[in-house]
């Protein structure tokens, strides 16, 4: 399975929490899953860190997994998630999350993650939830 993995869920794997997504993430690394990543889940994660030691490490780690890139396309689908929803009365929190749905999207791949806001996004831009 392709799996792209949110902020949310690495943010609580790095940080050892227990939780339903994080045992998810460890069945995907178990069943050898393709796990991606994309630059605004890499921005999230990163810019959150504190200790250059434990930086160098998540970075490496990051190295490793596949990457789904992005373009203008990307970008004007993020925008149309997040007015189209607007226009339908639901505020998105974060406007990365939208990027994230439009990586999402654009690459049919199946999404782990653990924010209320994919959840509206996904009511009307199905994002293929695990």
């Amino acid at each position: 399975m392709n799996v792209l993995i949110d902020s949310t869920v690495w943010i609580d794997f790095l940080r050892g929490r227990e939780n339903e997504v994080t045992a998810k993430l460890e069945k995907c690394i178990r069943d050898r899953d393709d796990l991606y990543c994309c630059g605004f889940i890499v921005t999230e994660v990163l810019q959150g860190i504190r200790e250059e030691k434990e930086y160098a490490e998540t970075r490496k780690r990051f190295a490793e997994l596949l990457y789904l890139p992005d373009d203008r396309s990307t970008f004007e689908l993020g925008a149309t998630i997040y007015r189209e929803l607007r226009r339908k009365g639901v505020t998105i929190r974060n406007s990365i999350d939208c990027l994230i749905a439009a990586v999402v999207v654009q690459n049919g791949v199946s999404f782990l993650e653990n924010d209320r806001d994919f959840r509206f996004i996904d009511q009307h831009f199905p994002l293929n939830r695990i």
